[in-house]
């Protein structure tokens, strides 16, 4: 028992060096431009988007506005990510990084944080939505909050998704282009669900990453759907540590 938690101990990353990693992250996405315009285009379509659901359909609900700032982050998701490791390469300090007493774990856990943080506080300026519709109507609430919480996983899943592109290249423009590639290919893969049919048509489905997000926006929380994001950010979160552990040797 003791040689286990041994084991586990030498595995778990330290929290103060991904919270290191994390700030550092942080700090280069405030001191440039891209985080900024990211937030403002998002911000910018999310509200547009807003006002003309709300005046069309006249219901206190933001069931179709998730569906449209899910296509918005997958169009800006790969903005935010493209420098996470591309930009190391490009500006020569990943040598550095490699060489560190970090660990693989601790340096993609960091850096997803610091771009999660950061996907974090620009949703956090929507909350205005749900205020403005409890002061002029009576939302249900429940689906209120699943919708969040699935677009958040769905932020988290596209985050992982970019680092993992991120650390194929020091091109940070090809990152973007990669990461679109997959996300986009995990979105229209649920089309052919339809062209397919029965068992296997259902499969596929299950497979498409804004599928799964319908259910979050009607207010249903199905833990399927909850594992799925979470076994989306796990197994891109390995590959992007396979990724930079290839290319240490």
């Amino acid at each position: 028992m003791n040689r286990l938690k041994a084991l586990l101990s030498s595995l778990a990353p330290s929290w103060r060096k991904v919270w290191a990693v994390c700030r550092k992250e942080l700090a280069g996405y405030f001191s440039a431009p891209v985080a900024y315009i990211v937030a403002a285009v998002f911000l910018l379509i999310s509200g547009y988007f807003f006002s003309v659901v709300l005046a069309f359909s006249r219901e206190a609900s933001m069931r179709y506005l998730f569906h449209n700032m899910a296509v918005t982050l997958l169009l800006l998701a790969p903005m935010l990510t493209m420098r996470l490791i591309a930009e190391e390469r490009k500006m020569g300090t990943y040598e550095l990084l490699m060489t560190s007493p970090l660990r693989i774990s601790e340096l993609v856990a960091g850096k997803f944080l610091g771009a999660a943080l950061l996907f974090l506080s620009i949703l956090a300026v929507t909350l205005e939505y749900p205020l403005l519709l409890a002061v002029f109507g009576d939302p249900d609430w429940g689906p209120l909050l699943t919708g969040y919480l699935g677009f958040i996983l769905l932020g988290f899943a596209f985050i992982s998704v970019g680092m993992f592109a991120s650390s194929l290249t020091d091109n940070q423009i090809v990152a973007t282009v990669i990461a679109f590639g997959i996300l986009l290919f995990m979105w229209i893969i649920g089309w052919a669900s339809d062209l397919m049919g029965g068992p296997v048509g259902m499969l596929v489905r299950g497979l498409s990453i804004f599928d799964r997000f319908d259910s979050f926006s009607k207010g249903v929380l199905d833990t399927g759907d909850v594992v799925f994001y979470l076994s989306v950010i796990g197994t891109f979160f390995f590959l992007t540590a396979r990724s930079l552990d290839w290319r240490r040797w």
